[in-house]
């Protein structure tokens, strides 16, 4: 299984989003990193997720979201969980 994910931080107030086949190792990395953006803004809650059966579904779902560009959007779609 492979997993579209939505992550938030409360010391940014910012969302991340990403796709990986192993969602709990992918949280921990992110949590855990000592360098790029998600280093920033530890600790990441996951927010939001979606399975798919192969990457590329995973894929085209995170550049999905990616390209709205719309906090109020992503808040929608997490509001539906």
């Amino acid at each position: 299984m492979y997993y579209c994910y939505i992550l938030h931080s409360l010391k940014l107030q910012k969302y991340y989003i990403g796709s990986t086949g192993n969602l709990e190792e992918r949280l921990q990395r992110h949590n855990n990193s000592k360098r790029g953006f998600t280093s920033t803004g530890k600790p990441w809650l996951l927010v939001y997720s979606e399975e798919f059966e192969d990457r590329s579904a995973a894929v085209k779902r995170e550049l999905q979201l990616k390209k709205w560009k719309s906090r109020k959007a992503i808040e929608e779609l997490i509001k539906k969980v």
